[in-house]
């Protein structure tokens, strides 16, 4: 397999492919053009029923589509208390496109509402971030990485930052903010994102 030199992104969530951006041209620089997903492509339908069969469904879809290597992501929040909840349905937990709305914290607000009588301390607190990267070849190649990051979920919401459920999470390995009060720097040296790609780099450079 020979490396690629240009990579369509898969995401059409803006917040995401700014983090991906920012972490490839971190670790890549100009040696791979990083492209953004071509808006006559049509939205692909997520009903894997797994993080990793959603980010293959919509890789094989762009890279078929443009005739590029392309890479998608899919990563949510799973939840001891809730049963493992939100999961592959993190994006949309309050509704249907509730992360499409700019501005939109209805997924927050539920997750916040549904943890109301589960105590600070309580192992029904416990939570991880989960993402999985396929970079899928227009000729039928791939590569799978994955990322993870154990922590608990905060009775309040804490911090400007990030997104999604980025104010409540607070990761073991950090010093006990949230993603949302860390820098963007902070967050992706231990997120599940920053992890899964540092996989995919060393995968790629190894090549």
């Amino acid at each position: 397999m020979t490396p690629p030199g240009r990579i369509v992104l898969a995401s059409a969530n803006p917040k995401k492919v700014a983090e991906l951006v920012e972490v490839l041209a971190q670790r890549f620089g100009d040696a791979v053009e990083l492209l953004p997903r071509p808006p006559e492509v049509p939205e692909v339908v997520e009903d894997a029923p797994d993080f990793e069969g959603n980010a293959r469904l919509k890789a094989v879809a762009l890279a078929t589509a443009t005739g590029e290597w392309a890479l998608a992501d899919d990563s949510g929040l799973e939840v001891d208390g809730l049963g493992g909840a939100p999961g592959v349905r993190s994006a949309r937990y309050a509704a249907e496109g509730a992360d499409d709305r700019p501005g939109d914290t209805a997924n927050l607000s539920k997750l916040i509402a549904d943890l109301a009588t589960v105590g600070h301390d309580d192992p029904g607190r416990r939570a991880r971030f989960r993402c999985v990267l396929v970079l899928a070849g227009p000729g039928g190649g791939e590569l799978v990485c994955d990322g993870t990051v154990e922590g608990h979920i905060s009775a309040v919401a804490k911090g400007s930052s990030g997104f999604g459920y980025d104010p409540v999470f607070v990761p073991d390995d950090g010093d006990g903010r949230t993603f949302a009060e860390m820098t963007a720097a902070e967050k992706h040296a231990i997120s599940h994102r920053g992890r899964a790609l540092a996989e995919l780099v060393t995968a790629l450079t190894s090549l």
